[in-house]
């Protein structure tokens, strides 16, 4: 049961690696604002507005996924190189990019509580868990 534990939340560290990479070590990315446009489905879209060096300004860059986006707020990110891809920036970008990651560790304190009778351990992880959760629910607000 230790192996399953660890296996999510290693999954859950995967999980968010890919987006919190762009956001954590933005040094050399290119940063800047965008101000939505338009959402569609799962993915909001408006111009790009440089802040960083180096960075040049795009008619229309991409959300992927709309949490917490409204048409007509301006906000701040960070582009997955090579694409017209937007992150989020900033303590929001950071705690959203985490998500997965809360998730994992409340899974894993049921399977800790329940499989290794580890009761104390499950609680600091659910509570890890459940305080990365709502930081970032707050955050993103």
């Amino acid at each position: 049961m230790g192996a399953v534990a660890v296996l999510i939340v290693f999954a859950g560290v995967w999980g968010s690696w890919g987006t919190a990479q762009h956001v954590m070590l933005s040094r050399g990315r290119e940063a800047g604002t965008v101000r939505v446009a338009s959402c569609a489905g799962s993915t909001c879209a408006g111009p790009f507005t440089p802040t960083s060096s180096g960075s040049r300004a795009r008619a229309r860059v991409e959300l992927p996924e709309s949490v917490a986006v409204r048409a007509g707020q301006t906000y701040d990110v960070v582009l997955k190189p090579g694409t017209t891809d937007a992150v989020r920036s900033g303590p929001a970008g950071i705690l959203y990019a985490w998500v997965p990651l809360g998730g994992a560790l409340l899974l894993a304190s049921v399977v800790v509580a329940g499989g290794m009778r580890l009761t104390r351990v499950a609680w600091v992880l659910g509570l890890c868990g459940a305080g990365l959760l709502t930081a970032a629910f707050v955050a993103i607000q």
